[in-house]
């Protein structure tokens, strides 16, 4: 089940929009990490880099939805996730319950 890309149109350039002001904040919190000056062995650090490196990938994997139409879809349930949480969280991969589930 993918959204009806010509009803969605304007949303999915939105969303791309948001992904990619997410994807460029993120690097730039990367970089500032890893220009902090902290020990590469500080466990603090190293879970912060690992956070964020866990993001970008799902920033990645939500512009392959885009592209291959199943961005908007929760890839638990298949039903649409509501449109305010992928304007809060536009990476997000499955709706509220089935991240509940997932956690």
């Amino acid at each position: 089940m993918s959204l009806d890309v010509t009803r969605a149109e304007p949303p999915l350039h939105e969303a791309r929009q948001r992904l990619e002001h997410a994807r460029v904040s993120r690097l730039a919190q990367l970089h500032a990490l890893g220009e902090s000056g902290h020990s590469a062995d500080d466990p603090l650090r190293s879970a912060q880099l690992t956070a964020m490196k866990r993001v970008l990938k799902e920033i990645e994997d939500a512009f392959a939805r885009i592209e291959d139409g199943t961005y908007g879809t929760c890839a638990g349930c298949a039903k649409p996730v509501p449109a305010e949480r992928l304007e809060i969280l536009p990476y997000a991969r499955h709706c509220v319950a089935c991240q509940r589930r997932a956690v």
